[in-house]
């Protein structure tokens, strides 16, 4: 008999590998320094990557459904060391188009079918506390960051470059490799699955409620994924914070938006996805609407942390709220057509960002955009039937 907590110890351990992509951050200076790669080609590395995660995680969701989460974990792992290794490889050869192709295309690819391997398991294993399980484990890829930026840094500042990548290249997939052996699904559930009667994989994603929760996750983190990328010049033009302050913030906004993971998915196993989904989107607009207007430097970082919490509590609720609407039978699948909203809110966020900069010298233009969104996104989660 395998034992859930250690289950859920193995699903965190692949999310806080593959969520190693929210440090790279840390890279983009060393890899300027090291090619003379300008900075749009060098972020612009970052952006395949989190599309190539959407997208992968759409097939990634059949192949779990077909071949368990073993297989796919280690599949996940496999795609990892290809890509950290194959990105060690063209910053030595100061190849652009290999870097799109490994760190971009293939290591998008690993974070993608790492992400949705463990999910449906690990809920599977708590379907007494499945908005807990699913929070725990998206919890983990969200605080990914406050591990691997340190680790980076380190790396870089003794073994340089290259070696980051190739000794990041054979730690994270045995990480996942090792983790990906132990997970399963109870007896009782896979039973249970099998003698389930669901709609078909085509037949959900042509229901209202699909749809609706697409184009909520798609604006929740289209409005987040843009604010925090630009969190510290907003601070730093609004509030005439130094660099280092800023900085600072933002390690604790990655706190916070993992923290929000876990506190909104937990809430949701006792108010019900619906009203707590409402909760932290009702949170995200006044916070939006109300930036613009704030003077108060404190005040205008709460509502940042607030917008923070409800961006990750989308991601971590989404895995029980399709469970609940859909049933257990294609949540893998379901989960993975949903993330492929994550991608497309990738490639939007930047030219959003510039644009309306451009206009107005400012951030102002933006938030007021994304409180009439987070607006619309509350009327549309208003009408999910169950």
């Amino acid at each position: 008999m395998k034992n859930r907590w250690l289950m859920l110890l193995a699903a965190c351990a692949i999310h806080i590998s593959i969520g190693s992509v929210y440090a790279y951050s840390t890279l983009v200076l060393p890899i300027i320094s090291e090619t003379s790669w300008s900075l749009f080609a060098t972020t612009f590395i970052f952006s395949i990557a989190i599309f190539f995660l959407g997208t992968s995680a759409s097939f990634g969701g059949k192949w779990v459904e077909k071949y368990g989460p073993k297989r796919t974990g280690i599949i996940a792992s496999v795609l990892f060391t290809i890509g950290l290794q194959g990105s060690a490889f063209a910053i030595l050869t100061h190849s652009l188009p290999l870097m799109y192709l490994f760190n971009g295309v293939i290591c998008g690819c690993a974070y993608g079918v790492g992400y949705v391997t463990p999910v449906k398991c690990i809920i599977s294993w708590f379907k007494d506390k499945p908005g807990f399980a699913g929070g725990a484990t998206v919890m983990s890829f969200g605080f990914a960051a406050m591990i691997a930026g340190p680790l980076m840094q380190y790396l870089l500042s003794n073994y340089g470059l290259v070696n980051n990548f190739i000794i990041l290249g054979i730690i994270y997939p045995i990480i996942m490799f090792l983790a990906s052996f132990y997970l399963d699904y109870p007896e009782d559930i896979v039973e249970q699955i099998n003698n389930e009667q669901s709609l078909s994989v085509k037949d959900i994603c042509k229901t209202n409620n699909f749809k609706i929760l697409f184009i909520t996750f798609y604006i929740n983190i289209l409005c987040g994924i843009a604010l925090l990328a630009v969190i510290s010049p907003m601070l730093q033009q609004t509030f005439d914070f130094t660099p280092v302050r800023a900085a600072a913030f933002v390690g604790f906004v990655g706190l916070v938006n993992g923290a929000g993971r876990i506190i909104w998915s937990s809430l949701s196993d006792y108010f019900g996805r619906p009203n707590t989904v409402l909760t932290f989107m009702a949170i995200e607009f006044l916070s939006f609407a109300i930036l613009p207007f704030t003077t108060n430097e404190y005040l205008y970082e709460v509502l940042l942390l607030l917008i923070a919490s409800g961006y990750g509590g989308y991601f971590a609720v989404m895995p029980s709220f399709i469970m609940d609407l859909f049933t257990k039978t294609h949540l893998s699948i379901i989960h993975g057509r949903i993330l492929f909203a994550w991608g497309l809110a990738g490639l939007c966020a930047s030219p959003i960002i510039s644009y309306t900069y451009s206009l107005t010298n400012n951030y102002n233009l933006m938030l007021n955009l994304f409180a009439i969104l987070m607006l619309f996104n509350m009327m549309f989660v208003y009408r999910i039937k169950k």
